[in-house]
């Protein structure tokens, strides 16, 4: 390996410290940042992070910096790693933005869905004028969970993971930079495949609504997705999961279903997706989420399945499944998701034909006649 990577992880969360201490473990520079100094603390005193990996070790990664303050993580690195919730990703953009510099990579682990798309738009609605490049994940390489304010555990690592720059003529620049520590990184061709191929959108939101009272009533003593999905549950996802892809098909792009993405991520099949998911045995020992107030819900519903949602709505696609969850969710939560989530509206994008939407992500602006307002998503990437 050359010359250690400087990378930053930003977040010191369930993933943002399994991450940081793997890749210190695998010879990077790691600077660790979070926002609130108690919560990193600890790792402080002890220089780094405990991790213990149920498929390779158990050691000690240590970390070269950790800090809450914003302008020494970003100058601190080349390769930034933003590991936070997707509802942090536009606070985190507009705060890094006047210390960018050129020719640094930020990726979003993961993006969800239309993730490189908003952080795009915040550094440009902030003045950014640094040549970076950003990119998202379609998913997260981890099945990771914290087992103390400096130790971290990592279930699984996914055998391949989609990753896409924005526009996605920096994509190969971004997985040369990363291969060395994550060769599961793989071409996601664009970030409107890598986000609507987000099937975080399709597995967390259900489980976590059909088994609310489950949740409930144990905090979350059981397996999330052994016990927690069903024939029943699973023939609901399987309905959202349609929906997704016939957007997709609407787009012009081919979607991988839900149970392809497990196939191409954890190597496992079955004749349906409650088989499927039953014999990926990367989820044993995961439990529930102690809580209906969780990422699952609080990121995934609006991060992900609204703007799911919404782009299928403009396009004509019929997704009442996806309605049916959002709804349920604004119900139990006492929050309405449509309004705070990511719409095409909100987004700028909306009342654009799919073949234009594509042009964007690829990296073509809009033709200057149409006076389109999202032209500004086009920055050269190197």
């Amino acid at each position: 390996m050359k010359q250690a990577e400087r990378i930053t992880v930003m977040g010191a969360g369930n993933g943002g410290k399994a991450m940081a201490a793997h890749l210190a473990i695998m010879g990077a520079k790691v600077t660790l940042y979070n926002r609130t100094w108690k919560n990193i603390e600890a790792i402080n005193e002890r220089g780094g992070i405990s991790l213990k990996s149920e498929e390779v070790y158990q050691d000690f990664g240590e970390i070269a910096l950790i800090t809450s303050d914003i302008e020494k993580a970003v100058k601190a690195s080349r390769i930034i790693m933003v590991v936070l919730p997707a509802f942090a990703h536009a606070e985190i953009a507009k705060k890094i933005s006047p210390f960018l510099q050129d020719d640094q990579i930020i990726v979003l682990n993961p993006g969800r869905t239309f993730g490189a798309f908003e952080v795009r738009k915040i550094l440009s609605k902030n003045g950014c004028s640094a040549n970076v490049i950003v990119a998202e994940t379609q998913t997260f390489i981890y099945a990771s969970r914290s087992q103390g304010p400096a130790q971290a555990l990592i279930h699984r690592i996914k055998d391949a993971v989609p990753l896409a720059a924005f526009p996605a003529n920096g994509t190969k620049k971004v997985l040369e930079a990363l291969k060395p520590y994550y060769p599961q990184f793989i071409d996601g061709k664009t970030v409107l495949h890598t986000g609507m191929n987000n099937t975080g959108a399709i597995f967390h939101p259900a489980i976590t609504l059909h088994n609310a009272g489950w949740i409930e009533a144990t905090g979350g003593e059981f397996q999330f997705y052994l016990d927690g999905v069903t024939p029943s549950i699973a023939r609901v996802m399987e309905a959202i999961d349609r929906e997704r892809v016939q957007v997709g098909a609407a787009l012009g792009i081919k979607l991988l279903t839900a149970c392809e993405w497990l196939k191409m991520a954890y190597d496992v099949e079955g004749e349906d997706l409650y088989e499927t998911i039953h014999t990926q045995e990367g989820y044993r020992g995961i439990k529930a989420p102690s809580t209906i107030n969780h990422r699952y819900i609080n990121e995934d519903i609006p991060m992900s399945l609204v703007p799911m949602a919404s782009l299928g709505k403009m396009l004509g696609i019929r997704v009442r499944g996806m309605e049916s969850i959002i709804r349920l969710a604004s119900i139990v939560r006492k929050k309405d998701y449509w309004q705070i989530g990511r719409t095409v509206e909100r987004l700028g994008l909306s009342h654009q034909a799919p073949e234009k939407l594509l042009s964007l992500a690829i990296g073509k602006s809009i033709d200057e006649h149409t006076h389109d307002k999202t032209t500004w998503y086009y920055v050269p990437a190197g």
